[in-house]
Parts: structure tokens; C-alpha cells; sequence
């Protein structure tokens, strides 16, 4: 079998970056993660369990509750399994460098049933999944608009109960879901001694 994380291995110095190394896992209950990363521009990661790894992309303005918006979703390398929980600070000269903390995580399933995988709907261009989040909830799509080298993606929340038009979940509720700091007490609390404001 290919090695998935073999991209993500490849863009890091694992003896300099607190980032995990990780190996491609066999599961059967299915995790998400969506961390927010001040690298050069803040952006938010979503990370989708699949095939034992974290199938991953970056969205520049964050996900929504509200099902009228639409984000751009830039697919990125698979991560390791182990990358659900990491919080912490990527240090200046390494890819990704900056603060990175847990903003939401939980479980999901696949709406479109057990028989198909997320691979699979991924590779056809289209998914839709429930996640049970402590701050996104209900049915979320990711949606290929385009084809090529770099296809577009966009992740938008899907009109169920769990909608909540209107509002701004990324201004509400800022703060890590997993030590309730914010990125700027991360980058504090844990900035390298020799590593300059990247900020």
C-alpha cells in the first residue's frame, strides 16, 4: 500500500517541529478536526477522517452555520491520524509555521451511507457528512466546482435544524475546544525561546 503521508513526511523536520510524525491507521468510528492556523495568513484546517488518515484542506475564511455561505475549501497533503489533537507552535523556517489550536472536533458520519466510503465520495466530487461537533453541528457538504491540477472545493453547511443563519460562529466562539486558550495565549505559552514575532 502507498504511503498517503508521504507528502506531508516530506514538507517536515519532525526532529525540530512538535508536529507528530504519525503512521496511517485502521479505525472504525470516524473523527474531524477543524484547527485554526495563524501561518502567513490565518486560516482554518478541516480534517476529515479516511482510509486511515486525515484527509485535509484549508479554508482562508472559515467554516459556517449558516447555510447562505459558502467557503473556499483548497485541498492540502493527508495528515497522520495523530494531527487531530495538536495544538501548539510550528516554528519560523518550517512549513506551516505559526500557532495552531484545536477549534472544533468531534465525530461524523457519512450521509451517504456506510456502504460508501468518504474516499470514494470524495473521488466522485462530492460529499456530505454530519458532524457532532462542540461547535459545528448537523450536515455539512464538500463540493468540487473544478477539475485540473487544483481543483476548487468549496464547505458549506447544508439547511437542517442544526442551521444558524446569521450568525458568526468564528467571532463567537474563538477559543480552542480542546484547553480553551486563544491563538494569541498558544503562541505565548509555548513560543520557542529563540524564535522571533511571526505574528
Amino acid at each position: 500500500m502507498s504511503d498517503s503521508l508521504k507528502e506531508y513526511k516530506e514538507k517536515r523536520d519532525f526532529g525540530e517541529t512538535p508536529e507528530p510524525e504519525g503512521e496511517i491507521t485502521g479505525r472504525r468510528s470516524f473523527i474531524f478536526v477543524v484547527q485554526k492556523h495563524a501561518a502567513r495568513n490565518l486560516h482554518y484546517d478541516l480534517r476529515l477522517e479516511s482510509g486511515g488518515v486525515l484527509k485535509s484542506w484549508a479554508v482562508p475564511k472559515g467554516p459556517s452555520m449558516d447555510p447562505k455561505v459558502k467557503r473556499l475549501a483548497v485541498p492540502t497533503e493527508d495528515h497522520p491520524m495523530a494531527y487531530h489533537d495538536f495544538e501548539g507552535v510550528i516554528p519560523q523556517g518550517h512549513y506551516g509555521a505559526g500557532t495552531v489550536i484545536v477549534w472544533d472536533s468531534g465525530t461524523y458520519r457519512n450521509l451517504k451511507g456506510d456502504e460508501v466510503s468518504l474516499g470514494e465520495n470524495l473521488e466522485e466530487g462530492h460529499a456530505t457528512v454530519w458532524l457532532e461537533g462542540e461547535k459545528l453541528r448537523g450536515g455539512f457538504a464538500i463540493l468540487r466546482t473544478g477539475g485540473g491540477k487544483k481543483p476548487r472545493w468549496l464547505f458549506f453547511k447544508m439547511k437542517d435544524e442544526e442551521a444558524m443563519p446569521g450568525t458568526d460562529i468564528l467571532v463567537e466562539r474563538p477559543e480552542s475546544v480542546k484547553t480553551g486558550r486563544s491563538l494569541e495565549e498558544v503562541a505565548e505559552q509555548e513560543k520557542p525561546t529563540d524564535m522571533k514575532d511571526f505574528s
